[in-house]
């Protein structure tokens, strides 16, 4: 294993908005590799509780319908805003797939809801890192929408269970974007 492979992927990992991506269709295997890499992600008690739910081609097309009416749904009136609602009638489908993220919750509820959301965190990351080792751009949305109580019903989870957003995963229309953090002294203290 080479160390340096890993912080170069980890280094150019980017939120690439779908408004960035081709909506050029990814690879099944580029998926299933995606999708294998996010299913080795840290699990407490071996709980493993992320599910997906993958939609290309056309059922991009059913998801932004189904976000945009539950974004009109859920949104008081006074606090609807006419260009999000546009923006999730086409954002799906400017992206090459588009993943749901949910987390299954246990049925003994041993091991706590909050381990239970940061595994499939971490499960998303590695989806991520796996995505752009690949060259490919992801955005990991996690808009009112993409995480109520309608989603999660919509991709099939139980009252139980949550959605946890949307994540895009698509060939860049442009270039790589770049990126800068603050000194990672400014976020650490030594005991």
């Amino acid at each position: 294993m080479d160390p340096a492979s890993i912080t170069q992927v980890i280094r150019n990992r980017r939120s690439v908005k779908p408004g960035q991506m081709s909506d050029r269709p990814i690879d099944r295997e580029v998926l299933d590799e995606i999708l294998l890499n996010a299913n080795w992600a840290p699990t407490h008690g071996m709980t493993q509780p992320w599910r997906f739910k993958i939609y290309q081609g056309q059922s991009r097309h059913e998801l932004a319908n189904f976000l945009a009416a539950t974004y009109k749904t859920i949104t008081p009136p006074e606090s609807f805003k006419q260009a999000k609602y546009d923006k999730l009638c086409v954002n799906p489908t400017l992206a090459g797939a588009v993943i749901a993220v949910g987390m299954k919750r246990q049925e003994s509820g041993k091991i706590s809801e909050l381990d239970e959301i940061m595994a499939v965190a971490c499960a998303v990351q590695n989806m991520h890192l796996t995505a752009t080792a690949h060259g490919l751009g992801g955005f990991w949305s996690t808009n009112g929408a993409a995480i109520s109580d309608e989603m999660r019903d919509f991709i099939g989870l139980a009252p139980d269970d949550r959605a946890l957003g949307l994540f895009y995963l698509g060939h860049l229309s442009g270039d790589w974007p770049s990126s800068a953090r603050e000194d990672i002294a400014t976020k650490v203290t030594w005991a």
